[in-house]
């Protein structure tokens, strides 16, 4: 009876031995992980979620290296994806962290205030004179090396005069400094730097893959996220970390300088919390019907017979919620429907039509500071455009037809009647641009032949309209009504600059993320500022998912 072993592939002995070290690596890497995580919560002396949140990623690491180092040791792929990406992560946060200690950052920022001076010697030398000797070439004749010397010689001394016009020569002797005064943390994390990048490049070299049962697939995956990694980081930090953290701050009364205290649902419920009581007469004083150190008095409404008052202890964001669902459907339905008839204009073949299509997106890219302000000077009650065409029309009107139509004289953003409809209107007309330039991609891609069968089967343009275009649309129509109920919804900029930023007159232009804003920047609330921006979510996220079921339904419904 012999007793039968499984060897376990070599990758020769100088890959053996690198993948011994890379155990080894990944064990020490563990122990020092869940140090640094002990370390940060007994050095919080009450931790917070923060803390707790900020311990949770390196025990994840110290997890992932110590599954990294046993499954090496049993030459499991699995093992040398874990092991790049500890060490990727961790490789990556070290150079971030070491640029900031260096100063890079701050050093960059420099550059871009000094690097106007250095601007005729990289547009000069470098580019135009350098690169045009070296690599300007006539037809069948080749640029001769002395030539193309001549032309390297230039783009070197484009290069060094940039380096020292600039400013940063000065910094990069200025390291060694950095390095003097900032004590250990400076060489620790280039020891770190050093460490993890030849880590890296020791398992992902050839013989410590084939050591570890890489194939093709493995190499082609691990190739496409170290691509997508840099978007996921920035992804991770730049946009789901400040996610969490703003809903764990909804959850306290942080006001951006103290210590946070945790307060569970309170502001949510201060959001939300409604008082109805019932009126003895349609004119009974508010503070007879509720009490008004909590409640304000939101409205009065008489149903059969018995008046009521509405309190709420937020009065204004239920004022801001009012408003940006009026502004929304107000605002999106006039800035996609004008914009579907446009494209179908727009789509047909008359001359010209390109510099037209250009007109009508030039408001989408055009600054909303600017486009608020021309806007303000058009609404001006006195000497705006708007006005005088009104103005004009109704004297014309009397003039030929003997009436006697009392000019309105609006006063549009001074007017809590029509300020949050002059808002609408200014928006639309920015909106509709982009939106057509989206209908129109979408019309160009239905076929002709649908049309031309719908013209065989006696459909006239009405019908083939309705019967074709809208149906053939759909995909197009979802879209432009998701992205732009969500910039309804989401509407700031806008109303920031004609009110300058109080919602005025009174509440009337007040939406969502204006009054979000004001708790937040103004009042320094930053934990209820969080829970209105939790709640603006949810609304948008619930409007989204409406659209998305209609759109499901009605394609059911073009199926059948």
């Amino acid at each position: 009876m012999t007793s039968a072993t499984t060897a376990l592939p070599s990758a020769g002995r100088r890959g053996d031995a690198a993948l011994t070290v890379l155990t080894a690596w990944h064990a020490a890497l563990c122990v020092l992980l869940i140090a640094g995580a002990f370390a940060l919560l007994s050095g919080a002396p009450v931790p917070d979620l923060t803390t707790i949140a900020l311990t949770i990623a390196p025990a994840l690491l110290a997890l992932g290296s110590a599954a990294a180092a046993v499954l090496i040791l049993r030459r499991n792929h699995l093992g040398r994806t874990l092991s790049l990406v500890v060490n990727y992560i961790l490789f990556v946060a070290c150079s971030i962290g070491l640029a900031h200690v260096l100063g890079v950052f701050m050093g960059l920022d420099d550059l871009a205030d000094s690097m106007a001076r250095g601007f005729p010697f990289l547009m000069g030398a470098l580019f135009i004179v350098g690169y045009f000797v070296a690599a300007t070439e006539l037809r069948d004749r080749p640029v001769p090396l002395a030539r193309r010397n001549l032309g390297r010689v230039l783009m070197a001394i484009g290069a060094i005069g940039f380096l020292l016009t600039a400013g940063v020569v000065p910094a990069l002797v200025s390291i060694p400094g950095k390095y003097a005064s900032g004590g250990l943390l400076p060489l620790a994390l280039t020891a770190g730097v050093a460490v993890l990048g030849y880590m890296l490049w020791s398992m992902w070299r050839g013989e410590s893959a084939r050591a570890m049962g890489a194939k093709n697939i493995h190499s082609e995956r691990l190739n496409g996220w170290l691509f997508l990694s840099p978007n996921l980081l920035g992804f991770a930090l730049f946009f789901a970390g400040p996610l969490l953290f703003s809903l764990y701050v909804s959850f306290t009364n942080w006001d951006s300088f103290n210590k946070r205290d945790w307060v569970g649902l309170d502001n949510y419920r201060r959001v939300f919390n409604l008082t109805v009581q019932p009126l003895a007469t349609p004119d009974q004083p508010a503070n007879e019907a509720i009490d008004v150190r909590v409640y304000d008095e939101l409205f009065r409404v008489n149903l059969f017979g018995q008046g009521y008052l509405v309190g709420a202890e937020d009065k204004r964001f239920w004022i801001s919620l009012r408003n940006t669902l009026v502004f929304g459907l107000l605002a999106v339905p006039l800035s996609v429907i004008p914009a579907l008839l446009l494209a179908t204009l727009l789509n047909s073949r008359l001359p010209g039509m390109r510099i037209y299509r250009t007109l009508y997106f030039i408001p989408s890219v055009a600054a909303v500071v600017g486009v608020a302000l021309i806007w303000q000077w058009m609404y001006n009650s006195q000497v705006g455009w708007i006005n005088y065409f009104i103005t004009s029309a109704i004297n014309f009107i009397n003039g030929v037809f003997g009436t006697n139509i009392k000019d309105p004289q609006i006063r549009w953003l001074a007017d809590s009647d029509y300020a949050l409809l002059s808002v609408v209107i200014m928006s639309a007309w920015q909106w509709l641009g982009f939106n057509t330039v989206l209908f129109l991609a979408g019309l160009q891609t239905i076929p002709r032949e649908l049309y031309e069968a719908a013209t065989v089967d006696g459909a006239n343009p009405r019908q083939q309209f309705f019967n074709v275009t809208l149906p053939m649309l759909a995909p197009t129509t979802l879209y432009v009504l998701i992205t732009t109920t969500i910039q309804a919804l989401q509407v700031f900029d806008q109303v920031f600059i004609v009110s300058n930023g109080m919602g005025g007159p009174g509440t009337s232009t007040l939406t969502m993320t204006l009054n979000l804003y004001q708790n937040g920047f103004q009042s320094f609330r930053q934990g209820y500022a969080s829970a209105l921006a939790w709640v603006l979510f949810i609304v948008i996220f619930v409007f989204t998912l409406f659209q998305f079921r209609r759109q499901r339904r009605a394609s059911g419904a073009y199926d059948m």
